[in-house]
């Protein structure tokens, strides 16, 4: 789950967006995302 978490959290900051406006376009809470890149939760 790592590497998910880590693609997910380069793409994000390639990109230039917070975690919060990362979270708007994929219509998701912040603590998500912030889950996601922690690797304690994986996209559905």
């Amino acid at each position: 789950m790592y590497d998910i978490a880590n693609n997910i959290r380069n793409l994000r900051k390639n990109r230039g967006l917070s975690q919060e406006q990362f979270a708007q376009k994929l219509h998701v809470t912040r603590q998500t995302v912030s889950a996601w890149e922690r690797g304690v939760a994986r996209p559905g």
